[in-house]
């Protein structure tokens, strides 16, 4: 798996975690639920504020969203 694809599948369980929708997520970030869905398919790269609002909002590491860490 790559990167993209790793992120995408832990933003996807995060998520679902929390038990949000798609189209909530989107409106945290400011984009269309299409946009958000294509990040979390792993399909786009996010900024790196971005990825810091998402870390930030699901109380875990930049590095572990990126998949270079296991710890949350």
């Amino acid at each position: 798996m790559n990167t993209l694809e790793i992120f995408g599948v832990r933003l996807k369980a995060l998520r679902k975690e929390r038990r949000i929708y798609q189209r909530e997520m989107g409106e945290l970030l400011g984009v269309t639920l299409r946009h958000y869905q294509k990040i979390e398919y792993g399909e786009i790269n996010i900024s790196a504020l971005t990825l810091c609002t998402l870390a930030d909002y699901f109380g875990v590491s930049t590095d572990y969203l990126l998949g270079r860490s296991e710890e949350r």
